[in-house]
C-alpha cells in the first residue's frame, strides 16, 4: 500500500470547514435542489471535486438530495468493481461511530459494563495482565473515548505489511486482545486522545461476550434491521474476529440513516432505537483532540466560532473521504462516501470540505 500521510489525516480530523475559509452556515434554511447538479458538476470541474461515490443530503429526516458518482469501489484496499447506488461501500472507520451506538443498545440492555466498569476487570482471561502496576485505573470509558493511556501508534507509520502500525500488528498477533491490554502503558488514563482502532476492538469483544453474538451479527439484529437497512457485510481479520474499527460496508442511504438516527436522538420512525441519553453522551465533548475539535464515546464533534458564527457538527469520520456530518443547527445530515484512498489526508479533507463549501450549502435558500 503507498505511504499515506497519516499525521497529516490526524491534523484534519474533523476540520472540514477550517478547510474551507470561505465557508459561511447560513441560519436553518429550507433546502433547494433546483441548482445542486449544476454547482456538483462546476466542483468537479474546476477539480476541487474528485473521487466522490455518493452524497445524499436529509434535512427534517426527509432525502432531499442523492448523487451517485463513477469510481472504482475497494474492499479493504482492493478495488472490486464500480461503484454504484445498490453496492456497499467501506465507512472505514465511520465503523466506529456504529459500534458507539450498538454499545448504548447493548448497554441499556444490561449486556455490556458501563463506562465507568473496570476494564481488565472484564477480561479475567488476562488476569496476569490486570495484576501489571497502572492498568487497574483503566476503565471501559477510556476505551470509548480512545483515552486508554497506552502505547498506541497506527498514524505515523504507514498501513500495510509495517509491523510498527499498531493496527497491523494487532491484526497480526496471535491473539488480539492479549496485545491491545498488554501494551505498554505511556501516560495516565483519560487524559490524552489517541486515534486507537485497538479500543475499539476491545469495544467490539464486549458487545460479543455480553450478548453472546458476533458483533455484525448483533448490530444487524438491534440496529440495522429495526432501521429497514439493506444488505451490510462486516470484513472480518485472519482469525475471524470482525474489524470493529474499520469493516463495516453499507449501502449510502444506509450510511445517511446512521446521521439522521443521531440527530432525532436515536429514535427512528417513532421508535426509540438507541437510548436518547446514549446519544446525548456519545456526542458530547469527553477529551479535547485539538483547537476546537472533540471527541465523545467514538464520534467527533467540531465546535467553533468564526467571524461570530457558530460552526457545529458531530459525526464519523473515515479513510479516503467517508464523512457522515450531523448538523443540529440546520436540522441537516451529509453523508459523504469517496474512493480517494490513494490521497493524503489532507486533500482528501478538502474535496469533503469543498463539497460542503461550494455544493450542499450555496443549495440551501
Amino acid at each position: 500500500m503507498n505511504l499515506f500521510d497519516r499525521r497529516h489525516l490526524l491534523t484534519v480530523l474533523g476540520a472540514g470547514l477550517v478547510a474551507a475559509p470561505c465557508l459561511t452556515l447560513p441560519a436553518r434554511r429550507v433546502f433547494a435542489a433546483g441548482g445542486f447538479e449544476q454547482r456538483l458538476a462546476a466542483a468537479e470541474q474546476s477539480g476541487k471535486v474528485s473521487g466522490l461515490h455518493a452524497l445524499l443530503v436529509s434535512q427534517g429526516g426527509k432525502l432531499l438530495f442523492e448523487h451517485y458518482g463513477k469510481g472504482v469501489d475497494e474492499i479493504g484496499g482492493s478495488a472490486r468493481g464500480t461503484f454504484g447506488p445498490e453496492v456497499l461501500h467501506d465507512l472505514r472507520s465511520v465503523s466506529k461511530s456504529v459500534v458507539g451506538l450498538a454499545y448504548g443498545i447493548a448497554l441499556s440492555q444490561g449486556k455490556v459494563p458501563p463506562p465507568e466498569a473496570g476494564l481488565y476487570e472484564q477480561f479475567p482471561e488476562y488476569a496476569d495482565l490486570a495484576r501489571q502496576p497502572g492498568r487497574k485505573k483503566i476503565t471501559v470509558g477510556h476505551a470509548l473515548s480512545m483515552t486508554l493511556g497506552l502505547e498506541w501508534d497506527e498514524l505515523g507509520v504507514p498501513y500495510g505489511s509495517d509491523l510498527r502500525n499498531s493496527e497491523i500488528a494487532m491484526e497480526a498477533a496471535p491473539d488480539r486482545f492479549r496485545f491491545i491490554l498488554g501494551l505498554p502503558i505511556a501516560g495516565e488514563p483519560g487524559v490524552k486522545w489517541t486515534y486507537c482502532g485497538g479500543a475499539t476492538a476491545i469495544l467490539g469483544r464486549l458487545i460479543a461476550n455480553g450478548t453472546g453474538e458476533k458483533l455484525p451479527a448483533y448490530v444487524r439484529r438491534v440496529l440495522f434491521d429495526p432501521m429497514d437497512f439493506g444488505p451490510s457485510q462486516w470484513r472480518g481479520g485472519a482469525d475471524g474476529e470482525p474489524r470493529a474499527a474499520s469493516g463495516c460496508r453499507l449501502l449510502p442511504r444506509d450510511m445517511l440513516k446512521l446521521g439522521q438516527l443521531a440527530l432525532a436522538g436515536g429514535a427512528w420512525q417513532g421508535k426509540q432505537v438507541v437510548p436518547a441519553d446514549w446519544v446525548k453522551r456519545i456526542t458530547m465533548p469527553t477529551v479535547r483532540i485539538e483547537g476546537p475539535r472533540s471527541y465523545g464515546y467514538h464520534w467527533y464533534i467540531y465546535d467553533n466560532v468564526v467571524d461570530g458564527q457558530r460552526r457545529y457538527w458531530f459525526g464519523g469520520i473515515g479513510w479516503g473521504g467517508q464523512k457522515l456530518y450531523v448538523f443540529p443547527g440546520l436540522d441537516l445530515v451529509v453523508a459523504m462516501n469517496c474512493g480517494n484512498y490513494r490521497k493524503p489526508g489532507i486533500e482528501q479533507n478538502g474535496i469533503n470540505a469543498a463539497v460542503l463549501a461550494d455544493v450542499v450549502f450555496p443549495s440551501l435558500a
